[in-house]
């Protein structure tokens, strides 16, 4: 892509970036940002409450671009993403008061190319919603293993600096440019799965588990060398603001250092929020996951600062044998397939947050209107089960809202009020 923005995208980024800088400058802004540092502190009073946009988002931000730049309508988009929840939905999503970017780095497991397959025929974006399947590069592993290879990674200075400096020159005057890193986000058997796909996966677990630990063992070995790297480059930056952990929350937090030196030195994976997740082995028995894939999670999770986990898995099945064990861990998803009940009672005044996210029927499902009285009883169930819990509630994986703004404001709103009455 190249770095470049015309004269009458200027214009439009400009304004963009003042709606951005007005949001964050609104009292009610400031606020919700206190909040959010008592709850990750775990001194918040009520649940925090966010809906995710990232899989709508052709419905509420791609009509409003104006720009025809490639560059610059990507940057429009990232402008309008950072204040439409505050704009649209009311959630308790902060509006940075910045522009925030990170550095160009790349990671490659194994060394390997990724190739996928879309229902269209086409090559669709990440976020389009549009079914896929990942085609096998590593099929029988003990016939492919010498594909393995030592992971690839890499950072690039000189184009980071030259989006860094045309933003700046655009409106680093309205709203400041920044150079951030979101959590350090690692997601092992993700990477595997879009080299292997799902049903290779499982048959190379059960028919080859010796050999599945060694490419889990090499996957930890690798990330690690890659953290160096960001050390060794000072590339690790605080995780205190507004940076993304992973699965709809927010780092902000007093605990860790807030400059990127301390105490003399640059800051390393130790001073940072970490997010790991292990979704696709949600099919394999708890011993096995215990056995071949957590020794790999438990190496790079642990190295964290502090660390937020999980996304659809249900983590009640590996969690007193293996997710608990983590020291450093702040935030743990409860995702709709997992028992909230019992994790309720495991977290119960502890130090872990209990990240519950809900099923995405009640408000994603296209043509059907939302109803009221099903979702209160099912976010009751949770308010109920998380008792004694410090909350937080992220709604993912919404692709499409059917155009209805009030429709996705409302049902935040019936969170709200189901809190409102229920949370003690």
């Amino acid at each position: 892509m190249k770095y470049e923005i015309s004269a009458e995208d200027r214009k439009i980024l400009r304004e963009t970036a003042k709606k951005q800088m007005d949001f964050a400058c609104q009292e009610r802004n400031k606020i919700l940002k206190e909040k959010w540092y008592l709850h990750n502190a775990l001194r918040g009073e009520t649940p925090m409450v966010v809906l995710e946009s990232w899989g709508f988002n052709d419905e509420v931000i791609t009509p409003r671009l104006k720009c025809t730049g490639e560059f610059a309508r990507k940057t429009e988009f990232e402008l309008y993403q950072n204040f439409v929840n505050q704009e649209l939905f009311d959630d308790d999503r902060v509006t940075p008061d910045r522009f925030e970017m990170g550095y160009h780095t790349e990671f490659k497991l194994y060394d390997l190319d990724m190739h996928k397959e879309f229902a269209t025929g086409r090559e669709e974006e990440d976020t389009s919603g549009v079914s896929m399947r990942f085609l096998p590069v590593i099929e029988d592993l003990e016939d492919d293993f010498h594909k393995i290879k030592p992971s690839r990674f890499s950072v690039d200075i000189e184009g980071t600096e030259q989006e860094f400096q045309l933003l700046t020159d655009t409106f680093g005057d309205i709203l400041p440019v920044k150079m951030k890193m979101d959590c350090l986000y690692s997601v092992p058997t993700q990477l595997i799965i879009h080299l292997m796909g799902m049903e290779n996966m499982m048959l190379n677990l059960a028919q080859y588990p010796d050999l599945f630990k060694k490419l889990m063992d090499q996957a930890a070995d690798d990330t690690l060398a890659y953290y160096d790297m960001l050390e060794e480059n000072h590339l690790i930056l605080p995780t205190t603001e507004y940076e993304s952990v992973g699965q709809g929350t927010f780092a902000f937090n007093h605990e860790l250092p807030d400059t990127p030196t301390v105490d003399g030195r640059y800051l390393t994976r130790r001073d940072v929020w970490g997010y790991m997740d292990s979704q696709e082995t949600l099919s394999i028995s708890p011993k096995m996951f215990e056995e071949i894939i957590f020794p790999c999670y438990e190496k790079i999770g642990s190295q964290f600062g502090l660390l937020s986990y999980g996304c659809c898995e249900p983590v009640d099945r590996v969690w007193d044998n293996c997710i608990s064990k983590f020291k450093n861990l702040r935030k743990v998803s409860i995702s709709p397939w997992c028992n909230e009940e019992f994790m309720g009672e495991r977290l119960r005044g502890s130090s872990i947050i209990y990240h519950r996210k809900p099923a995405a029927t009640f408000l994603g499902v296209s043509g059907r209107d939302l109803d009221e009285e099903a979702f209160r009883k099912y976010i009751r169930r949770s308010l109920t089960a998380a008792r004694g819990c410090k909350m937080e509630i992220t709604q993912r994986d919404i692709y499409t809202i059917d155009n209805n703004v009030q429709k996705a404001r409302r049902y935040i709103q019936i969170i709200r009020e189901e809190i409102e009455n229920n949370w003690k």
